[in-house]
């Protein structure tokens, strides 16, 4: 989203370009994984054409970003053999934690490309993403935080570029600053809100029971503390 900004793409960094590349052993690790792993330098090349990253293998595209562990992303690509799922997630350990749950799950339509949240005009072209999913996106709570929230106007503008004609968005949070930041957002836009819900544990999932629960989600679960969701539509053309 950023990356309209300045123009430049994300600056993925070689091992040898860090100063202690040994301190963080998933600095290497992720890139000598390989499949499901899509490193950031390649990442881009994929813009248009994410088929090429499932093999060649034609299917709807829907992307997780922030997928963390991995749980919900694998545990949907199981759940829809039809679909190619794709996490876009930028901490290290994290994609390999992820493609980890996707070899596990011995499934073949999951990837995982590490990229910044922030440049994700990089990677997709006009209409190409079919579903989005955000699960427990960080919600920075303090003033000073403001420009850290991935959750507005940027990413409400990214996401009407890239998503297909009737394409669904779907929120999970626990923060409620971070529904109504992005309920406002994608209202001026060419989005309908479907449904927000303040306690998705008493009210339900708007979008049913085709869905995974997070590791978070059971964490806030076990607190008694409310997951809050949102559910949107990306108007036609």
């Amino acid at each position: 989203m950023s990356g309209g900004n300045t123009g430049r793409p994300f600056e993925d960094r070689r091992p040898e370009e860090y100063g202690q590349p040994d301190l963080n052993p998933y600095l290497k690790l992720h890139r000598e994984y390989g499949p499901p792993v899509v490193v950031g330098e390649e990442a881009p090349g994929f813009r248009g054409r994410w088929a090429a990253a499932f093999d060649g293998r034609e299917a709807p595209l829907h992307v997780e970003v922030g997928p963390g562990n991995g749980f919900f992303l694998a545990g949907m690509a199981a759940r829809h053999p039809e679909q190619n799922w794709l996490g876009v997630e930028i901490r290290f350990k994290r994609v390999v934690l992820c493609a980890k749950k996707i070899d596990s799950a011995g499934i073949s339509n999951a990837r995982v490309a590490r990229y910044d949240a922030w440049w994700l005009r990089d990677l997709f072209e006009e209409g190409e993403i079919d579903g989005l999913y955000v699960n427990f996106p960080d919600p920075w709570k303090k003033a000073r935080h403001e420009s850290k929230r991935l959750m507005g106007p940027a990413f409400a503008a990214w996401a009407g570029e890239a998503m297909a004609d009737g394409a669904l968005l779907r929120l999970k949070t626990d923060d409620g600053g971070n529904v109504a930041r992005l309920r406002e957002a994608l209202s001026a836009g060419p989005f309908e809100i479907l449904a927000v819900v303040e306690d998705v544990a008493r009210e339900g999932l708007p979008w049913g029971e085709d869905d995974i629960r997070t590791n978070y989600q059971g964490k806030f679960d076990a607190r008694g503390e409310a997951t809050h969701a949102l559910w949107a539509r990306r108007l036609p053309r």
